[in-house]
């Protein structure tokens, strides 16, 4: 999912997409879909919005990466359970991996989760971290056992949802009729998780994303020490 306007990271998303962004001095959908490659993703497909030319000419076909690449435009910010909706119109097919554009993971920690969700042969999973934790604008995810009992909940879970969804067919549904604009995936879950579809729950390790235009500084600092 690429299609977002960065808004907090103006003015520098009224210029660049924030995919494009980099952190370790990579553009961070670049970072994003050599992780799906790893994690054996043959075939991909990026929603733009924002700027979108700016991305597909980065990504290309796919072939720089290994993969097949496609894309989906998605004409205005309505959510993201819309992107999905607009990539399984363009031909993505479940079970799917779905990832936003502006999260790095700990390397391996994309492939693992994608093995989990297959092995665990759920409708659906939801990535948890506990760094950063629950907070502003960072779902918080209660689990039980291995499954989501509960999402975008007040309660004092320390686990926070980590912009990482395994979704199957079953879960397809409940992205439709949704309140909004915008639509958005966490409530297509909850409402699933409601009506008692198996959601797993598997623990990453600690992400990185760009949330303000400070971070951009921070997420390649080190980068920029080390460049001669």
């Amino acid at each position: 999912m690429a299609a977002g306007e960065g808004r907090r990271l103006k003015p520098l998303t009224e210029r660049w997409p924030k995919p494009v962004l980099p952190i370790d001095g990579r553009p961070v959908v670049a970072t994003v879909v050599r992780e799906l490659q790893a994690a054996g993703c043959e075939h991909v497909t990026v929603v733009t919005g924002h700027l979108a030319e700016q991305v597909e000419r980065l990504l290309g076909d796919g072939s720089a990466f290994g993969i097949e690449l496609r894309y989906a435009r998605q004409p205005r910010p309505d959510g993201s359970a819309d992107a999905v909706l607009r990539g399984l119109a363009v031909g993505a097919e479940p079970p799917l991996l779905i990832a936003t554009a502006d999260t790095v993971f700990r390397p391996g920690d994309v492939g693992h989760f994608a093995t989990a969700f297959a092995k665990a042969g759920t409708p659906g999973a939801v990535a948890i971290r506990r760094h950063p934790p629950p907070g502003p604008g960072r779902a918080r995810v209660d689990v039980e056992g291995r499954l989501a009992s509960g999402i975008g909940t007040a309660g004092d879970s320390p686990y926070a949802h980590a912009s990482l969804w395994g979704l199957g067919i079953d879960l397809v549904a409940y992205l439709e009729g949704l309140a909004g604009p915008p639509f958005e995936l966490l409530e297509a879950y909850q409402r699933g998780i409601g009506a008692g579809v198996r959601v797993s729950a598997f623990e990453v390790g600690p992400t990185r994303d760009l949330t303000d235009p400070l971070d951009l500084v921070k997420e390649n600092f080190d980068y920029l020490r080390t460049t001669e």
